[in-house]
């Protein structure tokens, strides 16, 4: 008897639990986002060329421009996007909460955030690697002579288990000084409290940038790690994980094809069909996303392409000025490749 009570219980507590996950899918992420009449976009704290407030609170960067790539599909306007600041700390649970609808702000991904938070990543936007950074005055070369170092380090990331994995793995003693948010750990570094300070190679430039004096900085040769940076979206909704996943493949693809902000107009009359199909000339690819047949062309229109966007961001174009690297098309040498919209 107990046991055929306990399958009850347990066929009941099963239907109870589809019964809530239909009920938490019936409004489709789209259609939240299109009432709202904005785009809840979790960002970083603020890194430079990737996510970070001006003055008057206007967000540039790599990260902010896909989610204005993801507005522009949806709404013909990158601008209906709301930014919030989330720490490293609180962004899963945040996304996961519903407080925003993506994330977008140097988030790494790995096989156990895609499994066990209930996310989905929708594709790399930035190929990165973990790094370190040194006064000149230390006089280190490499990353293998930071034995008995100290190391600056942000609590709760991939950073500080890839820290442990590499000084453990090298037989080297580690100091690892940890601090809850970036800028703690940064003006730490920068305050002598660490003799380094280590994070994806991309944040490296731009806290040194941010330093009373860059120029007595140098960011080490050695790449740790693999840090596929991705935006995230919730489980449960694979209509939202497809419109923010080909929103960065129509980016890529439009850079492909030489598709920019400035010719995209005179594009619309080119007999190529791969971009005809990008810029919604021919076919119903966004009709199957839940989007304008427009969206791709939408994209490119208001946001510009992949190059475009990292260029102006973090590359030649910025103060950053980050080689394209890992981080250019595939027919370039580098990592970025699009599946064919067709």
């Amino acid at each position: 008897m107990k046991s055929i009570l306990k399958s009850l219980a347990f066929g009941a507590a099963g239907i109870l639990a589809a019964t809530g996950a239909m009920a938490q899918t019936k409004t489709s992420t789209l259609d939240q986002v299109k009432a709202r009449g904005v785009l809840n976009c979790g960002s970083g704290t603020g890194l430079a060329g990737f996510g970070l407030p001006d003055a008057q609170g206007n967000w540039t960067g790599l990260d902010v421009d896909i989610c204005r790539a993801v507005s522009a599909a949806v709404f013909n306007d990158p601008a209906k996007v709301k930014f919030v600041p989330l720490s490293a700390k609180d962004r899963f649970t945040a996304l996961q909460a519903g407080e925003v609808d993506m994330l977008s702000r140097n988030t790494t991904w790995t096989s156990s955030r895609d499994t066990s938070l209930g996310l989905n990543f929708a594709g790399i936007t930035y190929f990165d690697g973990q790094g370190f950074i040194v006064k000149k005055s230390a006089k280190i070369a490499s990353a293998f002579e930071l034995g008995g170092a100290s190391v600056c380090v942000q609590q709760g990331t991939t950073t500080e288990l890839n820290l442990a994995d590499f000084f453990r793995a090298n037989k080297l003693q580690l100091k690892a000084v940890t601090f809850a948010t970036n800028d703690e750990t940064v003006k730490a570094y920068e305050g002598g409290r660490c003799d380094a300070f280590t994070t994806d190679a991309s944040g490296l430039y731009a806290e040194r940038l941010r330093m009373a004096k860059p120029d007595d900085h140098m960011v080490l040769p050695d790449i740790i790690s693999k840090e596929p940076l991705s935006p995230v979206v919730r489980h449960g909704d694979d209509q939202w994980l497809d419109i923010v996943r080909w929103s960065l493949f129509a980016m890529i693809t439009a850079e492909e094809l030489g598709v920019t902000k400035a010719n995209v107009d005179e594009q619309l009359k080119s007999t190529n069909p791969d971009i005809r199909r990008l810029l919604g000339v021919e076919g119903k690819f966004g009709e199957a996303i839940g989007l304008s047949n427009a969206w791709g062309y939408q994209i490119v229109k208001h946001v510009g392409n992949y190059g475009e966007v990292f260029e102006k961001n973090v590359g030649a174009g910025s103060p950053l000025k980050i080689a394209r690297g890992l981080n250019n098309l595939w027919s370039k040498g580098g990592l970025q490749y699009a599946p064919p919209i067709r």
